[in-house]
């Protein structure tokens, strides 16, 4: 076990991709004593036949040339991959409170999950129990629970069947506490673009990247997030379009990308992406979008739309007032940008005639997420960038299927026609008041009102603000069960009755079966795994999921039926969403077509599911957030935290100590800190610190054992990897309405160690 977190800071000295993504990739395969299963990867991954990426949901190519995945997608391939096992005899050698102090990546690194597993408390371990009596000990846990007292978590990387049916199973059994990862991530962004174009999706295509004339980039890092999308924007910017970037960071994705699929990448030869990165201060995304539609509409409403505005929107006089009352002093202040700055963006904007704005979690995870995200789609909607080749809305969802099973109705509220059908088709009575989010999930833990926590895949107490809380409080629970591909944090602090049961990854041969995905742009296609699975007692998630249904729900639906064959899950699942979305028509028959299908968006084609048939301006002021109040309260010292992710982990999952990109090595436990903040504290640049969240709980919150790095971030706003950081936040930190965990706007103070 490498436990050792001595972080250094370096220039890299070379460009984003290139050769140096691939060599890491082959690397991650070697690690895992799999050097040439990575031959396999590039040849299935995201390939008609193949298996869908487990990572990011950034759509594929499918035009079958070459290989269409990256370094990131390459190393969740790998870690998947491995043919390390973590079987009976490691968790024999092993108790909880042992592993409890193992990095999080060394937990993960000891392999696949193989076989069903219950804790026993006097040994402190997890033991071995045949798959029958695990199903029997869950079915027995669940029904000696009231169902309102009992979450069911679903991630992101679960496919679209196993997402239906574990929904389902939920609200038969009488819960709709469906948390998701979509809780965790672009929550906002679907409430706010339902809000106002009647489709809480993304509009565009992959194809709206080959024809738009601007490209804006607002809260992303795709280049270690999601770098397929780097090759995207890369391609945009080399034909002529024009990129920019809305960032606290300029990352270097930005200014210096070499694709690897190409000669000139992997020779080294990189270029420049974005033509400016325009430096918001952290939250002062909305500030910037206001300053551009406040000079925008100084110019002349003939720069707008008007047609568009006036046959298909409503609010504009509104939106229009507003901006103009709006002070240019506050804006500027708040968003950290010149005056010449938000004057450049217009410029370019206004000269655009399709214009595509993208964006992803530095967006969401704030207090004033949903009004951040209405902003993007009205400067959208002055100039008609919705619902024309290369204009529209596109939020990057984080896991490569959390829009898929939001799609599938595994979250808290769905329509009633949903549940109306639902029940039509499997005939028995299901929950249908809302459920919990996330956050909802965690706060029953904490004051005890759940009692069983159920999860497909996740790692949800990582994930959760106040994730030690959390994870003591899944302690105290009567029951948890935790279906899974490998080991994480979350697993080692089982309920009374805590069981684990192993599932087959996104790369395992499931039968001859297929499952589905559907990625950020709503395209759907089928996913088929390539290599045999490590134990015959693994089992694909669909085929798991109707094992737990048995045991709980024997009469409720034929599981053995659609155990046996996903296309009859498939078929209920056309039959259930007939009428709620559009394109579930012949939806077995069509998963199987090269590079699947698209859903409709009626956004898309001008067609607005409002209630006034109509898309809708939204108006907001700029209000103060978690750092404004914080520093009201303690002095200007406070300073804004964001949390960041390297381009080696995914999510949660971290597969190594360096992020090249940003120039650290070695470690993670890194606060990026302006020079100025630095001299202002008496620290000095590697100096180690205490960092104290200033939630408005009054719960101490304090993380020791990081070091400064001198970093050119804005002034008063410092970055922190995740979810190293999270400690820091409360679960109160969240974004209004939709309860969205704010990660990057967390109060903070920053000391040097000894006065820590």
């Amino acid at each position: 076990m490498d436990d050792k977190d001595d972080p250094v800071h370096r220039e890299f000295g070379h460009p984003a991709g290139g050769r140096h993504a691939v060599a890491s990739a082959l690397t991650a395969f070697a690690r895992q004593g799999i050097p040439l299963k990575v031959v396999e990867s590039f040849r299935a991954a995201n390939r008609a036949g193949g298996f869908d990426c487990p990572g990011c949901a950034f759509p594929d190519r499918n035009d079958g040339r070459g290989v269409d995945s990256c370094e990131q997608g390459q190393k969740a391939i790998a870690w998947e991959m491995t043919r390390r096992v973590a079987d009976a005899g490691f968790f024999a050698r092993h108790p909880l409170a042992e592993l409890r102090v193992w990095p999080d990546r060394e937990l993960e690194n000891v392999g696949r999950l193989t076989q069903p597993l219950r804790y026993d408390a006097a040994s402190d371990t997890y033991r071995p129990i045949p798959w029958d009596e695990a199903c029997r000990l869950a079915a027995t846990g669940l029904a000696a629970l009231n169902p309102g007292a009992v979450a069911f978590y679903t991630s992101g990387r679960s496919s679209n069947e196993a997402a239906f049916l574990w929904q389902f199973l939920a609200r038969a059994y009488g819960s709709a506490h469906l948390p998701d990862s979509s809780n965790l991530c672009h929550e906002p962004s679907g409430y706010a673009m339902k809000d106002m174009l009647g489709v809480g999706k993304g509009t565009c295509t992959l194809d709206d990247f080959e024809a738009a004339e601007l490209i804006v980039v607002i809260g992303q890092n795709p280049a270690s997030n999601h770098p397929r999308m780097m090759a995207a924007l890369h391609r945009a910017a080399a034909r002529g379009a024009t990129v920019i970037a809305l960032n606290p960071l300029d990352e270097l994705g930005f200014r210096d990308f070499a694709d690897p699929k190409e000669l000139g990448g992997l020779l080294g030869r990189g270029a420049r992406v974005a033509r400016k990165v325009y430096r918001v201060k952290i939250g002062g995304d909305l500030a910037a979008l206001k300053g551009v539609m406040k000079s925008l509409l100084a110019r002349g409403e003939a720069l707008l739309d008007q047609e568009f505005i006036a046959a298909h929107t409503q609010g504009f006089e509104a939106l229009r007032d507003d901006l103009a009352a709006e002070s240019w002093d506050a804006i500027l202040v708040e968003s950290g940008l010149t005056r010449a700055e938000i004057e450049e963006i217009t410029d370019l904007y206004a000269a655009s005639r399709a214009t595509l704005c993208t964006w992803c979690m530095g967006i969401t995870h704030h207090e004033h997420a949903v009004a951040t995200v209405q902003t993007i789609v009205n400067l959208l909607l002055l100039k008609g960038n919705v619902g024309r080749p290369g204009a529209g809305a596109v939020p990057v969802r984080g896991h490569s299927n959390v829009q898929g099973n939001r799609t599938m109705g595994a979250t808290g509220k769905v329509p009633a026609r949903f549940l109306d059908q639902l029940e039509a088709v499997f005939g028995v009575p299901v929950q249908r008041a809302p459920g919990l989010d996330a956050v909802g999930v965690a706060q029953g833990l904490l004051d005890g009102t759940l009692r069983g926590f159920l999860a497909l895949g996740g790692n949800f107490g990582v994930a959760i603000p106040d994730g030690p809380r959390v994870r003591a409080a899944l302690e105290n629970c009567e029951l948890t069960v935790h279906v899974a591909t490998k080991l994480n944090r979350t697993h080692l602090h089982p309920g009374r009755l805590g069981l684990i049961l192993p599932a087959l990854g996104r790369t395992d041969r499931d039968r001859d079966e297929v499952v589905t995905v559907e990625d950020s742009m709503s395209m759907t296609h089928a996913s088929r795994g390539i290599q045999e699975p490590l134990s015959p007692a693994m089992r694909g998630e669909p085929a798991l999921v109707c094992a737990l249904g048995e045991a709980l729900l024997p009469g409720a639906a034929p599981w053995g039926k659609m155990a046996a064959d996903y296309g009859a899950i498939r078929g209920r699942i056309e039959a259930c969403l007939a009428g709620v979305f559009d394109g579930f028509a012949d939806y077995d028959a069509r998963v199987g077509q090269p590079g699947g299908f698209w859903l409709p968006n009626a956004a898309a084609r001008r067609q607005w599911n409002t209630a006034s048939g109509r898309a809708e301006f939204r108006v907001h002021a700029m209000a103060e957030g978690p750092v404004h109040r914080a520093r009201r309260r303690v002095g200007p010292q406070v300073l804004a935290l964001m949390t960041v992710r390297s381009h080696d982990q995914f999510n949660t999952t971290v597969y190594g100590q360096d992020d090249r990109y940003r120039g650290i090595f070695g470690g993670r436990r890194v606060l990026f800190m302006n020079a100025r903040d630095l001299a202002g504290r008496g620290i000095a640049d590697g100096a180690a610190i205490a960092i104290e969240g200033l939630a408005e709980d009054g719960v101490p919150r304090q993380l020791h054992g990081f070091r400064a790095v001198a970093y050119d971030i804005p002034e008063g706003c410092v970055a922190a990897y995740f979810p190293e950081a999270t400690p820091l936040m409360a679960l109160s930190l969240a974004s209004r309405i939709t309860a969205t965990p704010a990660y990057k706007e967390i109060p903070v103070l920053v000391r040097p160690a000894a006065a820590g």
